[in-house]
C-alpha cells in the first residue's frame, strides 16, 4: 500500500518525560486520518515534529516515499503540510485576505516592491474562497467572523500553500452541530482533490462519521491503526485508555439541600444579551446551563460572579442579598470560577504548575509578607497526586503540560480556595474520556460536601449525565427549567430553539 506520509520509530524527549517512545504513523493518500489517545498521549507532540515545531531525538519521515528532514514550519509548508492549531492563529484586525496571504502579500511590480496587489490579492482570495464553497467576503474583518468562519479562513490558508496534508487539531472543539457540518463539506470537497487530513479530536462520533483510518496513541506510544468502519465508540475507548470504560458517568446520590444561591431577573445592560435571567442553585446539586452557542450562558455566569455588568436583577446567597461587583467580590462571598478559554483566561502560561495552582490562595501561605515555600510545595504535590495531574514537577512552566492536565491544575486552583460554589464552563472541552470522568469524579464530590456546582456545557450527554437540574437558554433568556434524570436531548434541543421573547 502506499502511503504520502511515514513517521517511523520517533522518539522525543523533554526534561523529565518521554513524550514519544518509538511512534509509527502511516497515513494514505485523500483519507481523513484520526490521530486519537488521552491528553498527553504525545498526539500534538507528534504533529509539531511532523511541522517542525519540535526536532525529533530519533526517526524517520517519508514524504511521497521518499526521507525529508524538517527542521521549521516553512520547510514543512514548502514540502507541502499544513497545520490548522486547536488555538487559532488569525489577526482579528485584518481582512479574510490579509490573514490568508499573510507573509506572502503579492506585491505591485515584483517581490521585492513595498505596494501591495491588493486587486490580485482580492481575486485569488475570491477563488480559493469559491473552491471551498466559502460564501464570505475576502474584505471581511476577522473579528467579525463566526469561530467557524476564522477557522475556515485558516483551512484557505492552509490549501492557498498547495497543501497535500493537512493537520487539524481539535478543529470542532467551538463549533456547534451545524458548523461542524459545514466543516465535514470542507473536508470532504479536500479528500475528493487528494489533500490527506489528519486529524485530532477526542469526539467519537465525529471521528467514527468523518475518518477513514484511525491511529490510537496511549502514553506516548503506539498503539495501533485501524480502519473507521472497524471501530466503535467502546471499543476506541478501550483501546484509548487500556482497559474498559462501562460508565461514562459516576453513580451518584444526591442529597439536596435548602437553596444556596438565586439569582433574580438578571438583565445586560447590552439588549443583544441576556434578559431577566432567574434560577436557584441548592447546596448538594450540579445544576446545568443549556443552550446553543450565542444562548448567553457564560454572560449571565460572569455577570453573577462579576466580571460583566448588569443593570438589573439581584442576587441571594443563602437567602441573604449580597452586591458582586468583581470578581473579588464573588471570591470572597466563597465563589470560584473555571473559564470557558483556559489558554486564554485560565492559565498563566509562562508561570510553573505549582505558581498556576497556588495563586488564588496566595495569603494562606503569607507570613510576615514572606511566603512559605514548603507550604507551598507540599500542597501543590499533594494536589497533583489527588488528581493525578501529569507533570515531571512543581517546576514545569504550565504551557508544557496537555490539555486536560492544565485544566485539571485550574481545578486544583479553585478546590485551594475551598469555595461554596463552584462555576465550570465547559469544563471538559477538549479533554479526552478519561480525564473527563476524573473531572466529573471531582464534582461530584464536591456536590457531596454540600457545596452548589454550575456547569455550563454544550454537550447534551454530558448536562443529562452529571446534573440534577438543568437552565436551558435561547437567545439570553430562560426557555425552560428541567430535571435532568426525566429529560431528554430531544427536549434541551427544543427549549434551546425556542422563541422566547
Amino acid at each position: 500500500m502506499d502511503y504520502i506520509l511515514e513517521m517511523r520509530n520517533v522518539t522525543k524527549t523533554f526534561p523529565g518525560v518521554k513524550a514519544l517512545d518509538d511512534v509509527t504513523l502511516k497515513v494514505r493518500p485523500g483519507t481523513v486520518h484520526a490521530l486519537m489517545g488521552e491528553n498527553g498521549a504525545g498526539k500534538s507532540t507528534l504533529m509539531k515534529c511532523l511541522f517542525g515545531l519540535y526536532n525529533m531525538d530519533s526517526g524517520q519521515i517519508l514524504y511521497n516515499g521518499e526521507q525529508v528532514t524538517i527542521n521549521d514550519a516553512k520547510e514543512a509548508l514548502h514540502l507541502g503540510i499544513s497545520m490548522i492549531h486547536q488555538e487559532l492563529h488569525t489577526n482579528p484586525h485584518r481582512s479574510v485576505m490579509e490573514n490568508v496571504w499573510l507573509g506572502r502579500y503579492p506585491r505591485v511590480g515584483g517581490a521585492k516592491s513595498p505596494f501591495v496587489d491588493h486587486k490580485k490579492m482580492f481575486k485569488d482570495t475570491k477563488k480559493l474562497l469559491d473552491s471551498l464553497n466559502l460564501t464570505m467576503n475576502p474584505n471581511d474583518l476577522l473579528r467579525n467572523l463566526s469561530v467557524s468562519h476564522a477557522q475556515s479562513v485558516e483551512i484557505a490558508k492552509a490549501v492557498s500553500y498547495d497543501s497535500k496534508i493537512i493537520i487539524m487539531d481539535e478543529p470542532s472543539s467551538s463549533l456547534t452541530e451545524t458548523e461542524v457540518a459545514h466543516l465535514f463539506g470542507i473536508i470532504n470537497g479536500l479528500r475528493k482533490n487528494g489533500v490527506s487530513i489528519i486529524y485530532i479530536s477526542h469526539k467519537m462520533e465525529e471521528i467514527l462519521k468523518i475518518s477513514d483510518d484511525v491511529t490510537i496513541m496511549r502514553d506516548g506510544q503506539y498503539v495501533g491503526t485501524w480502519e473507521a468502519k472497524e471501530l466503535t465508540t467502546d471499543l476506541i475507548i478501550k483501546k484509548m485508555v487500556g482497559r474498559d470504560l462501562t460508565n461514562r458517568f459516576p453513580e451518584r446520590n444526591p442529597s439536596i439541600g435548602d437553596e444556596l444561591l438565586r439569582v433574580e431577573n438578571y438583565t445586560s445592560p447590552n439588549p443583544l444579551s441576556f434578559k431577566n435571567v432567574s434560577f436557584t442553585l441548592k447546596k448538594g446539586e450540579i445544576l446545568g446551563i443549556g443552550g446553543l452557542v450565542g444562548a448567553q450562558r457564560t454572560e449571565v455566569m460572569e455577570s453573577v460572579y462579576g466580571m460583566r455588568i448588569h443593570n438589573e436583577g439581584k442576587l441571594y446567597l443563602r437567602g441573604e442579598e449580597i452586591v458582586v461587583k468583581k470578581p473579588i467580590d464573588a471570591m470572597n462571598k466563597g465563589m470560584a470560577l473555571l473559564t470557558e478559554e483556559r489558554r486564554r483566561t485560565g492559565i498563566f502560561p509562562l508561570l510553573s504548575v505549582k505558581e498556576n495552582l497556588l495563586i488564588a490562595n496566595l495569603k494562606d501561605y503569607s507570613k510576615g509578607g514572606l511566603l512559605s515555600n514548603d507550604g507551598m510545595e507540599a500542597d501543590s504535590v499533594e494536589q497533583i497526586e489527588k488528581l493525578r495531574i501529569k507533570t515531571p514537577s512543581t517546576k514545569t512552566l504550565i504551557r508544557s503540560l496537555s490539555g486536560g492536565n492544565q485544566q485539571k491544575v485550574l481545578f486544583a486552583r479553585w478546590l485551594l480556595t475551598q469555595p461554596d460554589i463552584l462555576i465550570l464552563d465547559e469544563p471538559t472541552r477538549g479533554i479526552d474520556v478519561g480525564a473527563k470522568y476524573e473531572i466529573y469524579v471531582l464534582m461530584k464530590e464536591i456536590a457531596e460536601q454540600g457545596k452548589g456546582v454550575i456547569m455550563i456545557s454544550s454537550e447534551m450527554p454530558e448536562l443529562i449525565g452529571m446534573t440534577d437540574r438543568i437552565v436551558v437558554m435561547s437567545e439570553g433568556r430562560v426557555a425552560g427549567i428541567v430535571n435532568s434524570k426525566d429529560t431528554s436531548q430531544e427536549e434541551i434541543m427544543t427549549l434551546a430553539t425556542k422563541y422566547v421573547g
